[in-house]
């Protein structure tokens, strides 16, 4: 997963708006993994092809989706 973003995502500030206007799920999420608190790095809204992951865990390149 590493390294494969997609460009337009990126220069359209895409993952920013969604981090902007998560959900109340997304945002209480979020508090439980941010920060390295289970001992692993989680990228939120992260780019992969010509989609968002809203979660990632880059070391073993697992992802949620948080609907």
């Amino acid at each position: 997963m590493h390294g494969q973003d997609n460009k337009w995502l990126r220069q359209n500030q895409i993952p920013q708006e969604l981090r902007k206007h998560a959900t109340d799920a997304e945002r209480l999420l979020w508090q439980y993994l941010r920060g390295q608190q289970l001992g692993v790095k989680i990228r939120r809204q992260h780019p992969f092809n010509n989609y968002v992951l809203d979660f990632e865990n880059e070391d073993n390149n697992d992802w949620l989706a948080v609907n």
